[in-house]
């Protein structure tokens, strides 16, 4: 027994984890490594068996305890310390948590016995597409390739090659299920496992079909048209209903799940269902007040810029933005003013710019009210 993991160990827990700890660990690590979805691999095989005998005695309270205690020797039924007696005689009935409880929670049955016939819901699949700002905020069709698993088409979801069919489980005798009597320092623990060569179906695939591995479902590629819908934003996922891996004895398929990526706008910006974005005016067109067109997500509009325009004056454009996707109303657009002072100007459109500074005057002439008033601040500032 030297040789032996921890069982904790095995099932990345620590001596204090506690029983709901244990069965979470031990579903995520069996479906890991589960012989069905790792066909041919003889590492995940191990594993799963490493995995389902250390579930097997930290998920009985009493074999915990005896483990917890004495370790390996705790739960070895050849090891016997005290003789062929034992105290806790009145114990050789007891049957702990099996394989077949956990997989019940796996498959959502309502019993806690797992039932190899019992409908079982498909995987779901997941999935990226780009769409540009405009796609997104008015919604688009785009085609996506997805790959996902489905009875297989050449043996209808047996597993067996055609032309064979499946075999009584000859471990098990065809009942699923695996008694086994063990002696150990608490007397004869006698425990049900669900055979682990058939997975307690009761059959097994003699000559497994090529074209899926005898698991009964193949991985199969689609091309589907999609629909975007209007308003999605950044990172969204949103699912299409039975697009996942088909279920298994009748059980509904699994749900496509896409998730959206919003390529950058050259002009638009985005914050919730509101749109923002700048556009430059000249200074003259700011001095004297103008009408321009500005782009909205719906086409241009006018927008009049009165006369005296401030730089990064902001202009809000009622229900001009996105209509989000659980939302009846339309965001708002703002639009922030960008004056642009020319450059690389000649002697005689200096002179004019000259000549209109010595028109306006200074601070005091009522055209630079913020100049004025940072004027006055500073004289506040000096005097005391």
């Amino acid at each position: 027994m030297a040789d032996k993991r921890d069982y904790y160990e095995v099932l990345g827990l620590g001596k204090s984890a506690s029983e709901e700890d244990i069965k979470k660990a031990y579903r995520k690590l069996a479906k890991q490594h589960h012989p069905d979805l790792n066909p041919n691999d003889k590492n995940a095989e191990a594993k799963f068996k490493a995995v389902n005998e250390a579930y097997e005695i930290l998920s009985d309270p009493q074999k915990k305890r005896n483990y917890d205690q004495f370790g390996h020797a705790g739960v070895d039924p050849n090891y016997n310390p005290g003789g062929s007696g034992s105290g806790f005689g009145g114990f050789g009935g007891f049957s702990g948590f099996g394989f077949e409880d956990i997989l019940g929670d796996f498959f959502g049955g309502s019993s806690r016995r797992y039932d190899p016939a019992a409908p079982i819901r498909g995987g779901d699949r997941n999935v990226s597409v780009t769409v540009s700002f405009m796609e997104a905020a008015k919604g688009c069709k785009k085609r996506v390739d997805i790959s996902r698993l489905e009875t297989c088409s050449v043996c209808g979801g047996s597993g067996a090659a055609p032309g064979t069919s499946k075999k009584t489980c000859p471990d098990c005798g065809g009942r699923g299920k695996i008694e086994v009597q063990q002696r150990t320092i608490i007397g004869v623990v006698q425990s049900s496992h669900t055979c682990q060569k058939c997975g307690g179906t009761g059959s097994v695939v003699e000559v497994p079909c090529k074209n899926c591995g005898g698991r009964g479902f193949a991985s199969v590629r689609h091309s589907l048209d999609v629909q975007i819908p209007e308003g999605v934003d950044n990172g969204q996922t949103f699912a299409l209903s039975g697009q996942g891996d088909h279920g298994v004895n009748g059980g509904p398929s699994g749900n496509l799940n896409i998730t959206v990526r919003v390529r950058p706008d050259a002009i638009f910006k985005r914050k919730g269902n509101d749109v923002y974005c700048d556009v430059p005016i000249t200074f003259t067109q700011a001095i004297l007040g103008t009408k321009i067109l500005v782009p909205t997500i719906d086409g241009k509009v006018d927008l009049e810029i009165p006369p005296g325009t401030q730089p990064e004056k902001v202009f809000r454009l009622r229900g001009k933005g996105i209509k989000g996707l659980t939302s009846y109303s339309k965001g708002d657009q703002y639009t922030t003013v960008k004056i642009e002072t020319p450059t690389n100007l000649n002697r005689e459109q200096k002179d004019a710019v000259k000549a209109l500074e010595k028109l306006l005057g200074d601070e005091n002439s009522g055209h630079y009210e913020k100049r004025k008033g940072f004027f006055d601040k500073l004289r506040d500032w000096v005097s005391d």
